[in-house]
């Protein structure tokens, strides 16, 4: 009887840890639904960095420029003309479901009105304002989700080393370092009690372990303040909810459920007026199939000057994305991570029920687009914000294999998008791949 008493109990108890995991499991990827289907983002690096057109935080951190030098941009950040609805509105028309401004830097200079600091633009600049403000409301009113990017170092807190690549504060004078930990969770607190993101985009975790930077105490403050916020993977201990590849394009999809490519427009973060080699809106749309192919999102970067107005060519290119995600809003949001490499030589999208493969062309076929290893018939082929219908044959299926023929899709010349075209195949059912070697007749 007191066995079968134990092994009762115990089955209660795995029952109880297994209800528990899989709620836990349930409420992550129901947080991270948003997230999934957002696809692109915009990411924004904005500071006094942007006066001088340097690189931020790490112009003076590699010597390029004295301290005191960098630190006296902020004499020339006005945010003059600043029109944080205007900012919003573009960015929804560009398409992009969420956008991340940098709160704060690793320079240490905050964008709101932080009551813990003193280097504040509403403190040090002529600006005279909080900056954060404004736009996490303009946000909100455009149904847009909220993120904030902060730099958990700060390389002009008196607390902290900017020296750290040589010289780890926290080894030294732990106490001090802890001070300044208790800094950050203050600043957080204030971030999250007044702006209620939905995102935050940490960055500067490398200087220390996620146990110094109490990384597990940090999210669960984010936690209490809202169960539903989003971290990065830059919090340490991977604590994160999705990685963050950066510049480079992912080759193989990252092993992350939930990841985002951050892509700057030219070749910098913030605004450099020498830096003029902007990518093509082509060249970035191109990335961006990239990353809906391999299921993930991109946050594309644009630094404003220092005045607030965003340059020229940014403008054009997220108005050019525009263009292209509302004629092919299908093609994106309700899709998923397309088909292995090797079925058709172009980037692809499943529909969330599996049963549409969405191909993209950023170039012009010559002769048939040609599919190869598709067990499942076709119903229909379409272009994406065309509706042009289109026929298809199938080439080489022998009755008696069980190896899928080519099926071949003729695509004329007035249907194809200046950019990128997308062609939507609709399946008799969800996609059935031949990933087999191949048959052979048998003989006798």
């Amino acid at each position: 009887m007191k066995n079968w008493s134990k092994q009762l109990f115990l089955i209660l108890f795995c029952s109880l840890i297994t209800g528990k995991l899989l709620a836990q499991t349930n409420h992550e990827d129901q947080k991270m639904e948003w997230f999934k289907d957002a696809k692109l983002g915009i990411f924004i690096h904005w500071g006094i960095y942007s006066v001088n057109g340097i690189d931020e935080s790490w112009s003076f951190f590699n010597d390029y420029i004295s301290y005191d030098d960098y630190m006296k941009q902020v004499e020339g950040f006005t945010a003059s003309n600043y029109a944080p609805e205007k900012w919003a509105k573009l960015i929804k028309s560009s398409g992009a479901k969420y956008a991340v401004i940098t709160a704060k830097h690793h320079d240490g200079v905050a964008l709101w009105d932080s009551q813990v600091s003193d280097l504040t633009v509403v403190k040090k600049t002529p600006a005279k304002k909080d900056l954060i403000a404004p736009f996490m409301n303009a946000l909100e009113k455009e149904g847009l989700k909220k993120g904030l990017y902060y730099s958990v170092l700060d390389w002009s807190h008196p607390d902290y080393d900017r020296k750290t690549r040589t010289k780890y504060r926290y080894k030294d004078e732990p106490e001090r370092f802890q001070k300044f930990v208790e800094f950050n969770f203050k600043q957080l607190d204030e971030l999250s009690s007044n702006f209620d993101p939905d995102l935050y985009w940490f960055d500067g975790d490398w200087e220390h372990s996620a146990e110094e930077w109490r990384s597990k105490e940090l999210k669960a403050q984010l936690l209490k303040k809202n169960p539903n916020v989003i971290v990065n993977s830059r919090i340490g201990g991977n604590l994160g909810d999705y990685a963050t590849p950066e510049q480079g394009v992912p080759v193989t999809r990252p092993s992350s459920k939930y990841w985002e490519l951050c892509l700057t427009m030219n070749n910098s973060w913030g605004y450099q007026h020498n830096d003029d080699n902007y990518k093509s809106p082509n060249e970035l749309l191109r990335i961006f199939v990239d990353c809906l192919h391999m299921g993930g999102n991109l946050l594309l970067d644009l630094g404003p000057k220092p005045d607030g107005t965003i340059p020229d060519k940014a403008v054009n290119i997220l108005e050019s994305f525009g263009r292209w995600t509302d004629k092919h809003a299908a093609a994106i949001y309700d899709t998923q991570a397309g088909i292995p490499q090797g079925h058709v030589y172009a980037p692809t999208t499943l529909s969330k029920d599996r049963k549409t493969l969405y191909i993209y062309l950023d170039y012009k076929v010559n002769e048939s687009l040609v599919i190869k290893g598709l067990k499942n018939k076709i119903n229909r082929i379409w272009v994406v914000g065309n509706g042009t219908k289109l026929d298809h044959r199938e080439v080489g299926k022998q009755y008696w294999s069980k190896v899928p023929g080519l099926k071949y899709i003729d695509i004329p010349d007035n249907v194809y998008d200046k950019d990128i075209t997308v062609i939507a195949v609709l399946l008799d059912g969800e996609i059935d791949l031949y990933r087999e070697k191949g048959q052979v007749i048998e003989s006798n």
